[in-house]
């Protein structure tokens, strides 16, 4: 089962375990876009798919995807929570209802979809639980405040059900990338090429490839690529006081004024 599976790093995931031979159920908020991976998928690789359009920001969509995969018969091995949104923007500047929506879609639903299928993935003592965090949850970053806590939540949240799940054959892996080149960012051509070769930005089906090794040799997490791994670090042991004289560049204030 794979969240926002429709697009982006969701459909990398899909794409790279059909070929191997799993069935996959896609989960996303696009209904048309969803039915056509799947369409497309089942052909391409001979496996079975199964669409499924829900909001998962809706305070019951975690149990009504159980639901789903009960009655009618299917079981969940493998649990991508990849779905995800990015919003730039100062926290003042923020509707509440954006907020929820964050909350919602990066905390909540994650934690009680694993609540449900990890604890059955307990029983059979047996599967894999991929949790997407960001590299943004290792260091407060303005005018993503909101976001970059909810992948911080992520990163705590899926190195404590690693240690609660380790020893009853269910690997919990959580994954931070930085820059993936994917819808998420709207980039030109040229300047998606640029970032790409000079490795600030990782190619979607480069960063699936890391991450599902990690998770089927079941490593509690994954940091894809080498300048993630030096971003990560230098975030990890920078103190929060350097941000404040880069906050008071005029460049950077006018930035942060306009979002």
């Amino acid at each position: 089962m794979i969240t926002g599976a429709s697009s982006g790093m969701g459909l990398e995931y899909a794409h790279q375990l059909a070929s191997v031979g799993w069935n996959i159920i896609l989960v996303s908020n696009c209904e048309d876009e969803n039915r056509r991976a799947a369409t497309d998928i089942a052909s391409r690789y001979g496996v079975k798919t199964h669409p499924y359009y829900i909001d998962l920001t809706d305070t019951d969509a975690a149990q009504r995807l159980y639901n789903y995969t009960r009655n009618n018969g299917l079981q969940v091995d493998i649990l991508i929570n990849n779905a995800g949104m990015l919003l730039f923007s100062t926290l003042e500047r923020t509707a509440p209802e954006r907020l929820d929506t964050i909350v919602a879609l990066h905390c909540a639903t994650p934690m009680k979809l694993c609540r449900l299928f990890a604890a059955d993935m307990r029983v059979r003592r047996y599967g894999y639980v991929l949790i997407m965090s960001s590299i943004t949850a290792w260091t407060p970053y303005p005018t993503i405040s909101h976001y970059s806590a909810s992948k911080a939540f992520l990163r705590t949240f899926g190195r404590a059900l690693w240690y609660e799940m380790r020893n009853y054959g269910v690997g919990v892996t959580t994954v931070f990338p930085s820059a993936v080149d994917t819808p998420f960012y709207n980039l030109d051509d040229k300047m998606r090429r640029r970032l790409l070769r000079c490795g600030v930005m990782m190619s979607a089906s480069s960063v699936a490839r890391k991450a599902l090794r990690a998770m089927f040799r079941r490593r509690r997490s994954c940091l894809p690529g080498f300048f993630t791994k030096v971003e990560a670090a230098l975030c990890a042991t920078m103190p929060a006081w350097v941000l404040l004289p880069i906050l008071k560049i005029p460049a950077v204030r006018r930035i942060l004024e306009k979002v």
